[in-house]
């Protein structure tokens, strides 16, 4: 479900939603007018140390209905399994919603379901407790504390009913795998995860009644434990100079112009070079691309070159230290 924002109206397609799909320039292209023309900001984002691949986004969102669907069925970590992270990535299905939402939602809208007129957002529903795919199971948690044996071979029995304490539950955020929740326990308030009930592995009985439904959550201060110290990479002045795409040099090229004709206005700049490239024709752009690419052969070559010096340092180091 969408709603409409009546301040601003949808650009007519910039391309045909499978010529986009299948042409990554294109798509590229047409996603940076898109944003100019919605007057929106368009920056690459950044997961794990790598930028992320928009495209590869765009295509395997809409393969699965789009963004409202995603959303609705949860596959959000579905479409993460494309994209390798790392195992140091985390949360990558919120972070993947997050940037479709920014940067990717409206260009959909337009291009995939071919709307026209007012922008339309996401309901808040979608966001809130009255959506339907959002349904917060906990109202009232039952623990189950367990009993301590004082030493001696023989306890009192406890009574089923007394051995459980009833307390009001509050679901303070939600997350793919199930709930943050408080839970109120006289004087007591306990904070865990509630995880949803088909991925739940069913608790044995125990002794004294059933296991506990709330992982308790230990929260520790700021600053506790030790931290691994990262070493910080000396400098090599020797490492060649990283290799620049076509659009690198061209906003280089152009930021020297704009800066001799305005000196004052260079806030501005990164939005008029922007503009300046987007009306480029194929022919003029192809020249600052291929510009590009002989650079990255250069810094290939140069590269390598590098790395058989540092190998034969390294191995004279080694033999003179023997």
């Amino acid at each position: 479900m969408i709603t409409e924002n009546s301040g601003k109206h949808y650009p007519p397609p910039l391309a045909s939603h499978n010529d986009v799909v299948n042409d990554a320039t294109l798509f590229w292209d047409t996603l940076r007018r898109f944003h100019f023309l919605m007057a929106t900001k368009f920056m690459i984002p950044v997961i794990g140390g790598k930028e992320l691949d928009l495209h590869v986004l765009y295509v395997e969102v809409t393969a699965r209905s789009g963004y409202e669907k995603v959303v609705a069925e949860k596959k959000w970590r579905e479409v993460g399994t494309v994209f390798r992270f790392s195992s140091t990535t985390t949360s990558a299905s919120f972070v993947l919603r997050k940037h479709y939402l920014n940067l990717l939602y409206h260009y959909e809208q337009v291009h995939f379901f071919k709307l026209q007129g007012p922008v339309c957002t996401p309901s808040p529903d979608v966001f809130s407790g009255n959506s339907p795919s959002w349904k917060p199971e906990l109202a009232i948690v039952q623990y189950s504390p367990k009993m301590v044996n004082n030493g001696s071979e023989s306890h009192e029995e406890v009574d089923e009913d007394s051995s459980c304490v009833l307390g009001k539950g509050t679901i303070e955020g939600k997350f793919d795998c199930g709930y943050i929740v408080s839970v109120k326990l006289g004087s007591e308030v306990l904070r865990g995860v509630l995880y949803h009930p088909e991925q739940v592995v069913s608790p044995t009985p125990s002794q004294h009644g059933s296991a506990t439904a709330i992982v308790p959550f230990n929260h520790k201060p700021y600053g506790s434990g030790r931290r691994k110290r990262r070493r910080k990479r000396k400098w090599d002045p020797n490492y060649p100079k990283p290799n620049r795409s076509g659009y690198n040099f061209f906003f280089a090229e152009e930021h020297y112009k704009l800066k001799q004709l305005y000196p004052k206005r260079e806030r501005e700049f990164t939005k008029m070079i922007g503009q300046s490239w987007n009306c480029l024709s194929p022919e003029e752009r192809m020249i600052y691309q291929n510009i590009g690419l002989r650079d990255k052969e250069r810094y290939k070559r140069e590269l390598t070159e590098y790395k058989e010096k540092m190998k034969d340092r390294q191995t004279e180091e080694f033999g003179n230290s023997k």
